[in-house]
């Protein structure tokens, strides 16, 4: 099935993909996590010891798959945005699908590593560390959820009526989503293996 697809001009640098508004969140939740692991790094100067025995407690191993879950997933909304721009909705919709199992898998690894922790009594009042995994890594959890709601819904609506879909809205799920991997980026290493 093959839909006309909206053209948007990327040249146009007031309006980048997903709109200018979009760009200004996303903007700020680098900065915002970007201050977070700034925060990271300057309480780990201070305690590296506990810093360092903290570290060591996390799953290093769950961290790790979770990376890849997240740059696969980035990698299937890159070829979303590929499909949709070539009028292959079929396709759209597919890698559409993997782009959202792969977030799922991923929030469905993040719990699991909750309850181990939660399990082990690790809680955000042990110490500094703690504070910050929690914070960050719960921070970006609630990120990748809104996230999947966004592509939730483009695929529905994808999948319902494939018309109604336009162009701008599927990058500005894929600019949402791809700064969810982005972030996971800086904190698995800043998280897991730094310390």
């Amino acid at each position: 099935m093959e839909v006309k697809v909206q053209a948007i001009d990327h040249r146009d640098i007031f309006y980048p993909p997903g709109g200018i508004l979009l760009w200004l969140i996303i903007i700020l939740e680098l900065i915002t996590f970007g201050l977070g692991i700034a925060g990271l790094v300057y309480y780990g100067r201070i305690e590296p010891e506990v810093f360092h025995q903290s570290r060591l407690q996390l799953n290093s191993f769950i961290g790790t798959v979770n990376t890849m879950v997240l740059l696969i997933s980035g990698y299937f909304m890159a070829n979303t945005i590929v499909k949709h721009k070539s009028g292959d909705i079929i396709a759209t919709r597919k890698y559409l699908k993997w782009t959202i199992l792969g977030g799922m898998l991923f929030v469905g690894l993040k719990c699991y590593e909750y309850v181990e922790k939660l399990t082990g009594n690790l809680e955000l009042e042990d110490n500094m560390f703690f504070t910050f995994y929690w914070l960050m890594t719960g921070f970006h959890l609630a990120h990748v959820l809104v996230g999947l709601v966004i592509l939730s819904f483009s695929w529905w609506h994808l999948k319902t009526n494939p018309s109604s879909v336009q162009g701008a809205d599927l990058e500005s799920g894929a600019a949402f989503w791809h700064m969810c991997d982005l972030i996971w980026l800086f904190l698995f290493p800043s998280l897991y293996l730094i310390f």
